[in-house]
């Protein structure tokens, strides 16, 4: 208990706010006692959860509120509402909707710090179970005793303290508490950890969560240096919402897992969870695959597309919408851009194309592809499958079908606006009545 008293003394500073996740329990109530205890001049913010599971909630929240009032600790709660569909909340949910309501008091009070009650044990229990389950090397290695927030920080200062050092100071200083009785329950997957093989660990070495926090803290080391490594690597390669994947085969494989990781935190900020190893490794074999254009989908309707050197992630698209659109001076297309008839214009890009109305069929459509499509490239022998055309074109599959293709009235296609021009675009010292320009 001294280690985290100590802590404690050389991290707080007179004047610092500081919010406790109060569960009422043994270990929240110890965390509670020992901040009150410290001759600091701190504001304590205790922030208990009722999760409405169990029925004894609603008088454990008065008896803590009582307790805090009685020792001048400002008193926040909420109560987590059940789910529309009557079932629990997952574990997952429960730890999203906990620290949301954290942050929350954190920002009313403009906390520096978030303590919560995890200790020793609790590390011993976390790494166990991750090694049996299977994780990652940061998964492995538990959780730290801080970790950097938006704004502040998430302390667990009985990291270094055992359950049984808890219990003799609760004795020694009567301090009260509640018990959830699912606590002894072996339903649960951490419980059996609890009651089976920490007493063995302990019996072979009674200081064995030390042993655990210094493997915590060697993972610690190589996980912040492959961390440093992936962030280089990382911001080379990143730009535009988009992922370069020049020379991507002489990455090492553990920094380009990384690299897949951090690019699927940018996009799954909050519930990183939906996504796992396989969805990491089929990422990988898209990268590594010579095709140039293929796509996955992923949870919660994103999707990664690789294209030729780029990768990246999107939402996916939920259906094609067709169109078919008399050109007017002044044409909006569903694809957000515009296709208008000028007057004048020296242009030569493939945003401009010059026609003469004798050699087509007025009046002129703007619509997207059909099965079979074809052009007759400007300064080319023969037609050509607008696929194709796209294709060496590298416009993005999922855009293919929005792209405006420019026909006459007989169907005939005369431009890919932006893309290539037919044979029917005019130079600007031949005979033409008619200028498309498309933005």
């Amino acid at each position: 208990m001294l280690e985290t008293i100590n802590y404690l003394e050389r991290l707080l500073k007179p004047g610092d706010s500081v919010v406790i996740g109060l569960s009422g329990g043994k270990d929240s109530m110890c965390l509670l006692d020992l901040l009150m205890r410290l001759n600091k001049k701190i504001t304590i913010i205790a922030a208990h959860i009722n999760h409405n599971i169990r029925e004894e909630s609603n008088e454990e929240a008065k008896i803590i509120e009582k307790y805090c009032k009685e020792k001048n600790v400002i008193f926040e709660t909420i109560k987590f509402p059940k789910k529309s569909n009557n079932k629990d909340f997952s574990e997952s949910e429960l730890r999203e909707k906990r620290y949301d309501y954290f942050e929350k008091i954190i920002n009313k009070y403009q906390a520096k710090y978030l303590f919560t009650a995890h200790h020793g044990d609790d590390l011993i229990e976390t790494i166990l179970m991750r090694i049996t389950r299977g994780s990652d090397i940061k998964g492995y290695s538990g959780f730290d005793l801080v970790t950097p927030k938006c704004g502040y920080q998430i302390i667990k200062p009985l990291i270094y303290t055992t359950k049984e050092e808890i219990d003799q100071y609760n004795e020694k200083n009567n301090i009260p508490y509640v018990e959830d009785q699912t606590n002894s329950s072996s339903k649960y997957t951490r419980n059996r950890y609890r009651h089976k093989v920490l007493p063995f660990l302990k019996q072979e070495n009674p200081q064995v969560h030390l042993k655990y926090l210094k493997f915590n803290q060697e993972l610690q080391k190589y996980y912040n240096y492959v961390l440093k490594e992936t962030s280089k690597e990382f911001i080379k390669r990143y730009e535009n919402n988009s992922l370069n994947l020049d020379n991507i085969d002489k990455i090492d494989d553990l920094i380009l897992e990384n690299i897949i990781k951090k690019l699927l935190d940018i996009h799954y900020p909050d519930n990183l969870y939906l996504v796992n190893d396989k969805h990491i490794s089929m990422i990988i074999n898209i990268i590594h695959n010579k095709e140039p254009n293929l796509s996955l989908n992923l949870p919660n309707g994103l999707v990664v597309n690789k294209r030729y050197n780029e990768l990246y992630i999107r939402k996916g698209i939920k259906e094609k919408k067709e169109y078919d659109i008399e050109i007017k001076k002044h044409t909006a297309l569903p694809n957000n851009h515009y296709i208008d008839i000028i007057e004048k214009s020296d242009e030569k890009s493939n945003y401009y194309i010059r026609l003469n109305s004798k050699e087509i069929k007025l009046p002129l459509h703007a619509r997207t592809r059909k099965p079979g499509d074809k052009m007759v490239i400007k300064n080319s022998v023969g037609s050509k499958k607008i696929k194709d055309i796209y294709i060496d074109s590298k416009i993005e599959p999922e855009k293919r079908d929005s792209e405006p293709i420019v026909v006459d009235s007989n169907n005939t296609i005369i431009w890919l606006p932006g893309i290539k021009k037919s044979q029917f675009d005019k130079a600007n010292n031949e005979e033409y009545d008619i200028i498309l320009r498309y933005y």
